[in-house]
């Protein structure tokens, strides 16, 4: 069996060796990603100590046996909040990119389609918040509605949007050029019918692909917010409010930054890689 894979991969041209390596590539780093919202999901289940109990004999306790990842200010367990805020952190940011994602796509299939004053008017909202610093535009929001995991969802999810509604209009717009969409319209199909049966289908891959990429984005702006205070807030597990938490106490007990920080730096590099992996497969199979 190895020697009948070894002769077929000879058979393959550099391109489609390439494209094997790619799709090789993507499959594991789903394989990846899908474990990590697993672990994400049930991992306030099996927390070694209860990350919400202190215990002032056991503050800011050097990683041991009994706390792998030392404890923080208050006595409570690193490792136990770090997985409770893997929950947070993670399913937040997926829940946002989702919202974002149908939101975004609605406005742009509508644009892109009807036109006129609706087009106009809606995409001249989106240049403008386009233009404008997405993290700074949700800092100022976040500061407005005041701290809490939703209203810095609605902070973030406010200019979000944008990109998902330009790239939606863009297809749209040639998609409604094609002569099938003609020959669709004149058996007497109604709009709803065409957007939903045939430009949908025709730009959902596209999309997808730009929602991967939009992930650690999106994670790193849940975690800024928090870091500054405008997200989740202490005691909740999350890990920009536990890098927060910890900066205090760096030279004395470094831990507790570094174990929410490089969570987030692992969780964010891994979206982001299999973001780009989804993204060259897609242009790759395009040509």
């Amino acid at each position: 069996m190895a020697a009948k894979n070894k002769i077929d991969k000879s058979k393959l041209t550099k391109k489609q060796l390439k494209k094997y390596k790619l799709q090789r590539k993507t499959i594991i780093l789903a394989v990846i990603v899908g474990l990590l919202m697993l672990l994400s999901l049930v991992a306030p289940y099996f927390t070694p100590c209860d990350p919400y109990a202190t215990d002032p004999l056991n503050m800011k306790s050097a990683p041991s046996a009994a706390h792998i990842f030392g404890t923080d200010y208050l006595g409570r367990d690193v490792f136990s909040r770090v997985l409770v805020g893997a929950r947070t952190s993670v399913f937040a940011t997926l829940l946002l990119v989702i919202i974002s994602f149908i939101i975004g796509s609605t406005i742009g299939i509508i644009c892109g389609y009807y036109g006129g004053i609706v087009d106009n008017v809606l995409m001249r909202i989106t240049d403008i918040l386009l233009s404008l610093p997405q993290l700074v535009l949700a800092i100022a929001i976040a500061g407005i509605l005041g701290g809490s995991l939703v209203n810095a969802l609605i902070a973030i999810g406010i200019t979000s949007w944008t990109s998902y509604a330009r790239l939606a209009r863009s297809h749209t717009m040639r998609i409604k050029q094609l002569p099938y969409i003609d020959s669709v319209r004149m058996t007497g199909c109604g709009d709803v019918h065409i957007l939903l049966k045939h430009v949908f289908p025709n730009l959902i891959g596209s999309m997808l692909v730009n929602a991967t990429l939009e992930i650690g984005t999106t994670m790193l702006s849940i975690a800024g917010l928090s870091f500054l205070g405008l997200g989740v807030a202490p005691p909740a597990a999350e890990w920009g409010s536990m890098v927060s938490e910890g900066r205090a106490y760096l030279q004395l007990a470094p831990w507790t930054v570094f174990a929410p920080a490089a969570s987030i730096l692992v969780a964010v590099m891994l979206f982001n890689y299999f973001g780009e992996c989804v993204c060259d497969l897609a242009n790759m199979n395009e040509v």
